[in-house]
């Protein structure tokens, strides 16, 4: 009988889309993070909870979170680990930066298979920042194992396999999978538990190297207390091509982008006559408020 299954869990740092401005892209088409404020990425934190529930079920479990990102995306990490995960690694580098969908898989594989020794991979359906939902299958196409998409509940799981229920648009699907698997967790999962209190007292020191570094904090507790070290890799750390990752990898491109933010200025009366009835759907279609 298995007494326990390693789990890598996907997560992103995600700017909040709740509070999109004027100042929220650049001139060529990407995203503004640093005008955003950051959040982790809410349906990768759905696939933390089932990552969860199979570590309270199997207590032998061990929860690895990755997350790809600027260096402050290790506030994720730390956020998983207050919640449950054992540890985390922070994949970064400005070789990645400007990835697109396809670089970003390819990167992510490659940290995956650095890790090794696997038997799930968990991750949100898709990002709030791209809406894309490619990034997950892509990364299990790469890894060469079956992927389970648009799950909603770990249904059942044994040594030999993973029994998994996913929500479709018109009803549910159950599934079965052999591991190792990639599995893409919906928003209509189970909600992530909360932080635990003693996990948050054990882990608020956690931290990269980087960030040792920058707060000069005493080395001597994370040579101590070697839980505290976050792991930090650059694109050198999993074997990545450069010709595979960024910009030199991402065919895709942004040929145009409007930025549409709808502010209250005035308000009209109408009569009920056809002309300002046409007029002021007309307003709303030039306004980008309609279509």
């Amino acid at each position: 009988m298995k007494k326990g299954f390693k789990i890598i869990v996907l997560a992103k740092q995600v700017p909040d889309t709740h509070n999109v401005g004027k100042d929220a892209m650049k001139e060529d088409g990407t995203m503004n993070r640093a005008a955003l404020p950051a959040i982790f990425n809410p349906e990768d934190l759905n696939a933390l909870e089932q990552a969860l529930r199979i570590k309270d079920q199997f207590p032998e479990t061990t929860i690895t979170v990755l997350s790809m990102g600027l260096p402050k995306a290790a506030d994720v990490i730390r956020e998983a680990i207050f919640r449950g995960a054992d540890n985390g690694i922070l994949l970064t580098d400005r070789k990645l930066g400007g990835s697109d969908t396809l670089a970003t898989s390819y990167a992510i594989a490659q940290a995956i298979k650095t890790i090794g020794n696997y038997d799930i991979v968990m991750c949100g359906r898709q990002a709030i920042d791209g809406d894309t939902a490619q990034v997950g299958p892509q990364a299990a196409e790469k890894l060469e194992i079956p992927q389970v998409t648009y799950a909603e509940e770990i249904v059942d799981i044994n040594e030999k396999d993973i029994t998994i229920r996913r929500r479709l648009e018109h009803g549910v699907e159950t599934v079965n999978a052999p591991f190792p698997v990639l599995v893409t967790v919906t928003g209509s999962a189970a909600p992530c538990r909360s932080r635990n209190a003693k996990r948050v007292m054990k882990f608020k020191n956690a931290m990269t190297a980087m960030e040792i570094e920058a707060a000069n904090a005493d080395k001597a507790l994370y040579e101590a207390r070697p839980y505290l070290n976050i792991t930090t890799w650059g694109a050198d750390d999993v074997n990545i091509d450069p010709a595979r990752t960024g910009k030199a990898g991402s065919p895709t491109f942004v040929k145009e982008i409007q930025s549409v933010v709808l502010t209250a200025k005035e308000s009209k009366k109408l009569t009920g006559s056809d002309a300002d009835i046409n007029e002021f759907v007309k307003d709303i279609i030039d306004n980008h408020i309609l279509g």
